[in-house]
């Protein structure tokens, strides 16, 4: 069976790098699903969860998942290999719902009290990354 190397990285460091069958994540026109010979592309992501089908080395699916959230960045796709170039990424098993609550929270009290647009656009961009990462929590640990 066909499979796919998958490299997730943030700034600070490589997330996910390993075989996999597929890969879905939120495109910056809406969720895109990565299979095996995909026609090459490279656009924007959105914050949100990427889930990652593992493969075994001889390509079978494993049936294990990963999961990884991302807080925007770029995808790149080729026939063999998709790249996620993440401005933030945490694993699905190191994300904490309270902490993602209360800096969501943070977010909207900043929102409320900008000075300025700069500030409000700021403080937005914060408000939807914390709760895409609270979705993207939910949905992982199925609530």
């Amino acid at each position: 069976m066909a499979t796919l190397q998958v490299d997730v990285v943030s700034a600070e460091e490589s997330i996910f790098s390993g075989l996999a069958t597929f890969v879905a994540l939120p495109g910056e026109s809406g969720e895109l699903g990565i299979l095996p010979r995909h026609t090459p592309l490279i656009t924007r992501i959105k914050p949100g969860a990427v889930r990652i089908e593992r493969a075994n080395a001889d390509g079978t699916p494993s049936g294990e998942e990963e999961f990884v959230f991302v807080a925007g960045g770029i995808l790149e796709v080729q026939p063999g290999t998709v790249t996620v170039l993440a401005d933030t990424a945490i694993r699905g098993k190191d994300l904490d719902e309270a902490k993602a609550s209360e800096a969501k929270r943070l977010a909207e009290d900043a929102m409320k009290n900008a000075k300025s647009d700069i500030d409000f656009a700021k403080a937005q961009g914060e408000f939807a990354a914390m709760a895409a990462q609270i979705a993207a929590i939910r949905k992982l640990r199925g609530k």
